[in-house]
């Protein structure tokens, strides 16, 4: 079983902010949250997505999508979808600044037409300059549902691109899983593992923490997404010759790498 299990509807949304208002990462942490107080399911995280950073592409900060990966209640997405599409984009609408272009991408991974297609388009937007007219001829063609939610809707692209590149299974930092931000300052991977969804823990060369073993885990933990699991990556172990080895979080400037 993976992070992702269960997961029936994936929420895509980009450009959701300006420069003086909280960014899409801090959005969809709320838009989760309020999903759920809502009654429409529960939350299994949400990625993020670094997208093409060029002077052609107008955007923020870091032109960056989140994709929302959501299990729907009874595990029958078509019981929600519809009030789920309709609720994100009173959410898109009620929060985002008038400067902001909000875009929203709402699909089944189950029913996608042609997922390498999703994926394709995905990987695209991280490398070219893509066209609102491509994401939804996209769209409409895997039965996927897009749309804009204010300014001139160019956020469609990136909401489409962040659901083909969860996808992926290989791309992308996960902003939020339950239990992230009640993490302790240190925990073992037993310890790690009942507060948080997080499928493996583990350094570049693929050494993993033994029974017992501490993890320094400080204030920002950042699972990436890589083989469709939750990955926790960590820096080289501090080895002692008397005693267990010891461990932290990889920086930011590695995790950002995904």
């Amino acid at each position: 079983m993976t992070v992702f299990a269960g997961v029936d509807l994936l929420i895509g949304i980009d450009d959701t902010d300006d420069q003086f208002s909280p960014g899409t990462g801090r959005r969809a942490r709320t838009l989760l949250r309020e999903l759920a107080e809502a009654g429409l399911g529960s939350e299994a995280g949400a990625t993020r997505h670094q997208l093409l950073v060029d002077d052609r592409v107008p955007y923020t900060s870091h032109n960056s999508s989140a994709c929302l990966a959501w299990r729907s209640p009874g595990g029958d997405p078509h019981a929600v979808r519809y009030a789920i599409i309709e609720f994100v984009a009173r959410f898109l609408e009620r929060v985002c600044p008038p400067a902001a272009d909000p875009g929203l991408a709402v699909a089944v991974p189950a029913e996608v037409g042609d997922v390498p297609a999703l994926v394709d388009f995905g990987r695209r937007a991280k490398r070219e300059v893509l066209q609102r007219a491509q994401a939804r001829r996209l769209a409409d063609e895997l039965g996927i549902h897009l749309s804009g939610h204010g300014g001139t809707h160019d956020g469609v692209l990136g909401a489409l691109a962040a659901v083909g590149l969860q996808l992926s299974g290989d791309d992308g930092l996960f902003i939020t899983l339950p239990g992230l931000g009640d993490l302790p300052y240190q925990a073992t991977v037993e310890e790690l593992r009942a507060k948080v969804p997080i499928d493996d823990v583990r350094d570049a060369a693929g050494r993993r923490p033994g029974p017992g073993e501490q993890i320094e885990l400080g204030d920002w933990v950042r699972p990436v997404l890589l083989d469709g699991r939750a990955v926790l990556l960590l820096d080289p172990p501090q080895e002692r010759p008397d005693g267990p080895r010891s461990w932290r979080t990889a920086p930011r400037s590695v995790v950002k790498k995904h």
